[in-house]
């Protein structure tokens, strides 16, 4: 990919920054670009687009990139709204990955526009930062479509977007929450060292034989007698399951007419557990007891996945203590326990990226008034605020230093690549 420079910024050979440099470069760029950067997070956030369908944002985001001398490759890897940006040129490589998809109904209630404008703004601070102290290495911003149940990272996963990645890195706004709570984050602000439940969605039809309910409904087999049997049976199972497991299943139809034997009923379930392999085993059991209801009915059961499952997130110790220290450093305090990782019930496609390389999934709070919620319109709003914007811009420079320091600092990079190495024998 060519990339040309951008301007005004002065190419130095052989310097080496100091941590104050390094630190004023970052400032310098998020000051010389806040306003545009303001502009692309207001255009993402008062223009709700659904997974899959974020055009203005990819136009918004790819504008700005070429406008600012940077080239980018639209509609990247077979997406239609994901898209490229890299600079730099050898050495390792890190990814900063840019979610811009919203909510049904709700709009932006996840922050999917801060997500990308922090993205953003890291991209630019490490571009600067590498033509600064002119060294080998490449940043790549990636658009990350759908991650509201597209699955659109696994899609760019399978299409190659992370292979030989040496770091994948982002951000998400979180609300503050209870200090009583025991897993409390409200002293904090954000979560450096985090997890999440690996999820999956699935679908059982049951297809049984219609009959008139009143006349001989002998002749029928009822499917809605097998979705009300399974029901019941994925609620005897949640005795038996790990109190980190959840199921939740809804019947999404049960028939056309009280004076017919239904003929078709269908349930949609959800999965999640602590891993991606806890869960696939949660999901067998629960498919085991859609087949038994089938049997024990006499209809015929179609099970089919709802998509590709969520992975639970890795988050890589090196990279998470670095951020830390990093936010530490302008006087934030980000939760970062390595005995005891914070464990969030929301589920996330940056858990697959996860498994493919060295990553990172920081949060970040946003104030919100009392009764707003993450996923609600409170979000929404607060997520428009020139308060959550400034905060996801701080954040972003703490990223773009953890990112910068993968690729200038060879014990450090090799240190988040062991990190990652171990994890895998956890799995």
């Amino acid at each position: 990919m060519t990339v040309v420079s951008l301007p005004n910024v002065p190419a130095l050979a052989d310097v080496v920054l100091s941590a104050t440099d390094e630190q004023q470069i970052l400032l310098d760029t998020a000051e010389r670009f806040h306003q545009q950067l303001w502009d692309i997070n207001k255009t993402i956030h008062d223009n709700p687009e659904l997974c899959y369908k974020e055009f203005k944002a990819h136009d918004a985001i790819t504008s700005f990139l070429e406008a600012n001398g940077l080239e980018t490759t639209n509609h990247a890897y077979g997406l239609d709204t994901s898209f490229v940006a890299e600079y730099g040129q050898g050495g390792r490589l890190v990814t900063l990955c840019a979610e811009y998809d919203a909510l049904p109904g709700i709009g932006h209630g996840c922050g999917h526009n801060l997500i990308a404008t922090a993205a953003i703004a890291s991209f630019l601070g490490v571009v600067h930062l590498i033509k600064s102290a002119n060294i080998p290495g490449r940043v790549r911003l990636l658009g990350c479509p759908a991650e509201e149940g597209g699955g659109g990272k696994i899609k760019l996963i399978q299409a190659g977007a992370f292979h030989g990645v040496d770091a994948a890195l982002m951000l998400h706004p979180i609300p503050p929450v209870d200090r009583d709570h025991p897993d409390t984050t409200g002293l904090f602000d954000g979560i450096s060292y985090g997890t999440c439940l690996a999820g999956s969605r699935f679908r059982a039809t049951f297809k049984g034989k219609a009959a008139h309910a009143g006349a001989m409904p002998w002749l029928g087999v009822n499917a809605l007698d097998a979705a009300t049997l399974a029901y019941t049976a994925v609620g005897m199972l949640r005795q038996q399951i790990m109190p980190h497991d959840r199921i939740n299943i809804i019947i999404k139809e049960g028939g056309t007419s009280s004076n017919v034997i239904s003929d078709r009923s269908v349930i949609d379930a959800c999965t999640r557990s602590a891993t991606l392999k806890e869960m696939v085993l949660l999901q067998d059991r629960v498919v085991k007891c859609f087949e038994g209801a089938a049997i024990a009915t006499g209809c015929d059961v179609v099970v089919e996945e709802e998509g590709e499952a969520y992975a639970d997130l890795r988050p890589n110790e090196t990279l998470c203590t670095e951020f830390t220290e990093e936010m530490r450093r302008v006087g934030k305090t980000y939760y970062c326990d390595l005995g005891k990782k914070d464990v969030g019930g929301y589920g996330t496609d940056m858990g697959n990226v996860s498994y493919e390389c060295p990553s990172f999934h920081g949060t970040f709070v946003i104030p919100l008034r009392d009764g707003e919620n993450i996923h609600g319109p409170g979000f929404t709003r607060a997520g428009g605020t020139e308060e959550a914007f400034n905060t996801a811009l701080e954040a972003a420079n703490g990223m773009a230093a953890t990112a910068w320091k993968v690729l200038r600092d060879q014990e450090f990079a090799s240190k988040v690549m062991e990190k990652f190495e171990a994890d895998k024998a956890l799995r």
